[in-house]
């Protein structure tokens, strides 16, 4: 399960993510530019926001576990270490 909650920021937002999957439990703060939220989003409302980082927690829980995850990271962190995010999360 992937939880999230989006708040405004200057620049966009910031996420506050709960994960617990597979029995281990970890917290995560996301930025999100609006650049990021224009390239990958599929709107600019909270709730769009949130459903986009918890897209992007899934695509990442299936190539490692919630504790190999940065614990503090921007959204567009993920491609530099999978470069097929950009794609499939579109």
């Amino acid at each position: 399960m992937v939880k999230v909650e989006a708040r405004p920021d200057a620049d966009g937002w910031i996420c506050q993510v709960d994960v617990d999957h597979g029995g281990e439990r970890t917290q995560h703060t996301v930025k999100v530019s609006a650049a990021d939220q224009a390239r990958w989003g599929r709107g600019d409302q909270p709730r769009d926001v949130e459903e986009l980082v918890e897209r992007s927690f899934e695509f990442l829980l299936t190539r490692e576990p919630p504790s190999s995850i940065l614990r503090r990271f921007d959204l567009s962190t993920i491609q530099r270490y999978f470069p097929e995010y950009d794609q499939e999360i579109r």
